[in-house]
């Protein structure tokens, strides 16, 4: 079971273990809520609900990962659970076809620097390093 905790100002991920028996589908499971910066103390209880399962590419075989939504114990979803409010920002907005992109940015070095800088100081603004 995995689940974004509620540390600020970056929240981290968190996970936990479970046994499931084969067969069976992962099912709502509570944890302490005190030990993620999710609930006090004094009442720590949270819930955990299963919102997509795939194989676990790392440990392979029939073990799976179990992404969660944290709710709280009225069901109800948790503060820190920015997947409810995303759901209901698209349900709202289902008629328009979203518009994003993804950008990912590599730096190539040659003998400890950028490749194509000057060997000594730095290049012009936006040079043929870019």
């Amino acid at each position: 079971y995995i689940w974004i905790h509620g540390t600020e100002p970056e929240p981290l991920l968190r996970s936990k273990t479970r046994i499931i028996k084969d067969g069976k589908e992962p099912e709502i499971w509570g944890f302490d809520g005190s030990s993620t910066n999710q609930a006090p103390g004094s009442n720590s209880d949270c819930v955990l609900r299963p919102v997509f399962v795939c194989p676990d590419p790392l440990r392979g075989g029939d073990n799976i990962l179990v992404l969660c939504e944290v709710e709280l114990t009225d069901f109800t979803p948790h503060p820190t659970n920015t997947r409810a409010k995303a759901r209901l920002l698209a349900e709202k907005y289902a008629d328009f076809a979203p518009h994003f992109g993804i950008e990912q940015e590599y730096t190539f070095f040659q003998n400890g620097r950028p490749l194509g800088w000057p060997a000594t100081g730095f290049p012009e603004a936006q040079g043929p390093y870019y």
